[in-house]
């Protein structure tokens, strides 16, 4: 089962009508409008190539990100807000935009790629995939269950609907440790489930988290139920090392225990890696021709916003140098 957020939370402002057009061959298809995706069109575009996006939603996990302070040219901005500074490029540019489709299907036929979304097929001569990485999830009892009914994967989305609550976060980590700051806000008790025995993310977090006094931390401590009928009432625990069981009441649980690249779309297509992401070299390039993947979906390590961003730029140069070469065979 995969996790999808809905897609209104970052609809922001109308962009411009210029649809995907499944008449159309595209000189590129980006699927993903996340920080590379989105950076990979508007290069695409300046370069002078027709280009098409498919994604689900304007900005990605950018859109769910609370407090940024590592992006250049901000001291400090929040998801939404950046969010809008992409909506703006976007609308600049005016890329063919598919916002709310999802791929479901890639295949190359000859020299160019067909992509099925929705009920459509949409064909380019180079592909761009700047999928992302979704939420992993804890795989207990109740959880699928319960999604929906007090499960939640995003606390900036969900955390308003849990005020004066008492709520879990499990998982480590910076998402981990900043979900649980940002619940401290809204929630009079937080309570902080990691198995191993140390807290894991950046010393600002740990700093913040171990100040806050509405975090009651449990290390050592493995989620092993989410306990509910028609609503989460409990997290069942149990200590890594052995032991028994116990129980902790909280009206929510938000799971945070990494990500799952958006990479299933290419299996069988291009080589992935252990983890399932899509294998790349230093300028973006798979190992089919004209296919090309940037950000989280990818090998390249450290998944940040503005490491996205520039992947997604070198994805889009390395499409139109492809192309360039392409020309001369043409001619």
């Amino acid at each position: 089962m995969s996790i999808s957020f809905d897609s209104g939370f970052a609809a922001g402002g109308a962009l411009p009508e210029r649809t995907l057009d499944p008449a159309r061959l595209y000189d590129a298809l980006v699927l993903g409008a996340g920080p590379a995706g989105i950076s990979a069109a508007i290069y695409l575009v300046r370069k002078g190539l027709t280009t098409g996006v498919i994604g689900s939603v304007l900005g990605g996990q950018v859109a769910w990100t609370s407090d940024i302070e590592n992006y250049l040219g901000y001291r400090l901005v929040d998801g939404a807000a950046l969010v809008e500074r992409f909506r703006e490029q976007v609308a600049e540019f005016a890329p063919d935009l598919g916002l709310g489709l999802e791929a479901a299907g890639v295949e190359r036929l000859g020299d160019r790629f067909t992509v099925r979304a929705a009920a459509a097929a949409y064909a380019a001569r180079t592909l761009v995939v700047a999928t992302g990485k979704r939420s992993r999830m804890l795989g207990v009892p109740g959880e699928e269950r319960l999604l929906g009914r007090g499960v939640a994967y995003c606390a900036i989305c969900d955390a308003p609907l849990y005020r004066g609550k008492t709520v879990a976060v499990v998982g480590g980590g910076n998402s981990g440790l900043e979900a649980a700051i940002d619940l401290a806000k809204l929630c009079p008790r937080v309570h902080l489930f990691q198995d191993l025995g140390r807290l894991t993310g950046d010393d600002v977090f740990v700093r913040r988290v171990r100040a806050a006094p509405q975090v009651e931390i449990h290390l050592g401590a493995r989620v092993e139920e989410i306990v509910g009928e028609e609503h989460v009432r409990a997290v069942r625990a149990r200590p890594a090392a052995g032991g028994d069981a116990f129980e902790v009441p909280v009206g929510g649980v938000f799971v945070e225990i990494g990500m799952v690249p958006n990479s299933e779309l290419l299996r069988g297509l291009a080589p992935l890696n252990a983890r399932g992401e899509v294998e790349v070299d230093c300028a973006c390039r798979t190992a089919v021709p004209g296919l090309f993947a940037a950000g989280d979906v990818t090998s390249v390590p450290y998944k940040q916003i503005v490491v996205a961003a520039g992947e997604g730029a070198k994805a889009a140069l390395s499409a139109h140098d492809y192309l360039l070469h392409l020309e001369p065979a043409r001619g």
